[in-house]
């Protein structure tokens, strides 16, 4: 992967060489056409909620600041909508047919942030403050239990055949998020994990729901098990080259991209690839990497850690080449997503359409 320099004089992902060109101008096409179309019906959901709920999640979405004050706010690359709508049109309905899937899909994921949020510490999403930090850890935990029954209410109203199997597939998307996360604080407390494991983890993290997402349209729009299981398939690989490229940003990304601190996953000692595959390289790096990481894990003063500190551990992650080899498991990732969709009929534009979804995921910045 090629890189150039960030503001704190580390070098931050580019596009990777030989990756196809994204049109960067039809993907926020259809990212927009994601948000418009979901943000109406998740803010109508949102409104069912008892006060101070209804508050709390406006303000994790970006719709108020912590005052109350109206504010468009950040909230968030609307991935997940988008490609729930495009599924829909992958079995020859309209894309307004997957809304509800994408309305559920988007709210399960926001469950999962304001709960991840919490157990990791980070203080800073999109910008602002995180809900624990403004509001307590209580609504933090309360507000995501909400927007998982919302989702999951809101498909079941629908009273389709369909949305019942909508429900069973995002149910079970659940459940793997869920043990993703378990998994990745496990991990935490571990001097050595394996690639495997670390795969496994976001696979269940990551790629689970992307999954859903992908599907979810298509199943709501009447497609079969067959194809609805293909487009999974591409999802789950996507979210595997999605969370490749989330590491590099826990890493190396710009803060004033990600909104999130410098050297984010070092801080709360996350095993993502790029440590992983550095500690599994062998080599005088690696040793020292491996040395240094079991060392923080023993320290009472890893939260008063410089900032030549973390440097100096990214340095030897880079050194080792955790970073070239987490940069070239996103691009295969990338090519597995795009195989799945050769055993599956689609339209011309959809075909194109997930295309172009799975280059931005691999060659974004942010």
């Amino acid at each position: 992967m090629s890189v150039s320099t960030g503001t704190r004089g580390e070098t931050v992902p580019t596009v990777p060489p030989g990756n196809p060109a994204v049109d960067t101008a039809d993907v926020a096409a259809l990212l927009e056409r994601g948000r418009a179309l979901s943000t109406p019906v998740m803010r109508a959901a949102v409104d069912r909620l008892a006060s101070p709920m209804d508050t709390v999640a406006a303000y994790h979405f970006g719709w108020i600041d912590a005052h109350g004050n109206p504010t468009e706010g950040d909230s968030g690359k609307a991935v997940r909508p988008a490609l729930a709508l495009i599924s829909a049109e992958a079995a020859g309905a309209g894309p307004e047919v997957g809304i509800p899937g994408a309305v559920a899909v988007e709210l399960v994921h926001n469950f999962s942030l304001l709960h991840d949020d919490l157990m990791d510490g980070d203080e800073q999403r999109r910008h602002r403050d995180t809900v624990w930090k403004v509001h307590g850890p209580a609504q933090a935990i309360l507000v995501g239990d909400a927007l998982f029954a919302l989702a999951n209410e809101l498909l079941l109203e629908l009273g389709t055949v369909e949305a019942g199997r909508a429900t069973r597939r995002l149910t079970t998307a659940t459940r793997k998020l869920i043990d993703g996360q378990a998994q990745d604080i496990s991990y935490e407390h571990r001097e050595r994990v394996t690639v495997e494991e670390c795969l496994e983890m976001e696979g269940n993290k990551t790629g689970a729901l992307l999954a859903c997402a992908v599907s979810i349209g298509a199943v709501l729009g009447g497609a079969d098990d067959r194809t609805a299981d293909k487009l999974e398939e591409y999802g789950y690989h996507l979210g595997l080259a999605f969370q490749a490229v989330d590491d590099l940003l826990g890493i190396w990304g710009d803060p004033e991209s990600t909104g999130k601190q410098t050297w984010s996953d070092l801080r709360q000692r996350k095993k993502s690839l790029p440590v992983v595959a550095a500690l599994a390289a062998g080599g005088p790096a690696s040793e020292r990497l491996g040395e240094l990481l079991a060392a923080d894990a023993k320290s009472s003063d890893f939260d008063t850690f410089s900032e030549e500190e973390f440097a100096t551990r990214a340095a030897l992650i880079e050194e080792a080449g955790g970073r070239e080899w987490t940069s070239q498991e996103a691009r295969r990732q990338h090519a597995v997503a795009i195989e799945a969709l050769h055993d599956v009929e689609l339209p011309a534009h959809v075909r194109a359409q997930l295309t172009a979804l799975a280059d931005f995921v691999v060659v974004r910045k942010r």
